[in-house]
């Protein structure tokens, strides 16, 4: 079981909050627009595998605190030897968040709730389901000098097309939420005071599912990518039988058949 309660913290730089089947992460350093700490790594990390792990966790919901998403590694501590790679902080790079998303069956929505740079921009596109407010924006980091290290060069490709990844990626231009929206990096864009009631809709519509049948299907979507057609059928008939067998299944066709709301359990 995840080791946090309703409106309790992991840590001041991670808040983790959870309620009916959601847990809602958020990276709490505001006055920095949630710029990310090596620290802030290992236990963003940890907590999303945790999440994962926990049955009772059926939706991951990430935000940022104040007005920003996440500015992006926090280059300030960096340039000092306290950030990322400096000091006792060590990991592997596949443990970092970003690819620690590409592992989670769970699916994860990011509440996109202001800027997102660099790493936080990466971020945010790792996530299954991206709700974004009007004041959102991305930032490419060519303009720093470096490259999307945390997956944005795998992933702009497949979002949106070769030419528009190049576009994005290379050109460095900021796209505000318009933009966002247009090109598809973004499911819906609300404005900012409907950010919170549009994201507890949407999570709650998550959690809602059953819980077995949702992570299936995010698997072998997730897997399909990489895998020809065939393969790709095989595997989801694989996961379509072990469903078949599920007291979920069962409930699910018994509430369709009595036009009433499902009960799902996760088994």
């Amino acid at each position: 079981m995840l080791a946090t309660t309703e409106g309790s913290t992991a840590m001041p730089d991670v808040l983790v909050d959870r309620a009916d089947h959601v847990v809602t992460i958020t990276l709490n350093r505001p006055d920095r627009l949630n710029a990310i700490s090596g620290p802030m790594l290992m236990e963003l990390s940890r907590v999303l595998v945790e999440c994962d792990g926990d049955r009772d966790v059926r939706a991951i919901v990430i935000t940022g605190s104040g007005r920003g998403f996440c500015a992006g590694l926090d280059l300030q501590d960096m340039s000092a030897g306290t950030g990322m790679g400096g000091g006792d902080v060590s990991f592997r790079i596949d443990d970092t968040p970003p690819f620690v998303l590409r592992r989670l069956d769970t699916p994860v929505l990011c509440a996109l709730n202001g800027p997102a740079a660099g790493y936080g921009m990466d971020l945010a596109l790792g996530c299954d389901i991206v709700v974004a407010a009007d004041t959102a924006s991305f930032s490419p980091p060519i303009q720093r000098g470096v490259i999307p290290e945390s997956g944005g060069t795998w992933l702009l490709p497949r979002l949106i097309g070769w030419q528009k990844a190049c576009e994005v990626t290379l050109l460095g231009r900021k796209l505000d939420a318009r933009e966002i929206e247009r090109l598809g990096l973004a499911n819906v864009v609300v404005p900012r005071d409907d950010l919170e009631a549009t994201v507890a809709q949407w999570a709650g519509e998550l959690a809602g599912q059953a819980p077995l049948a949702a992570a299936a299907a995010k698997r072998t979507m997730r897997l399909g990518l990489d895998a020809t057609f065939d393969a790709n059928a095989h595997h989801v008939m694989a996961e379509l039988l072990g469903l078949f067998r599920t007291k979920d299944f069962a409930e699910g066709v018994s509430a369709f058949m009595e036009k009433r709301t499902p009960d799902y359990k996760g088994r």
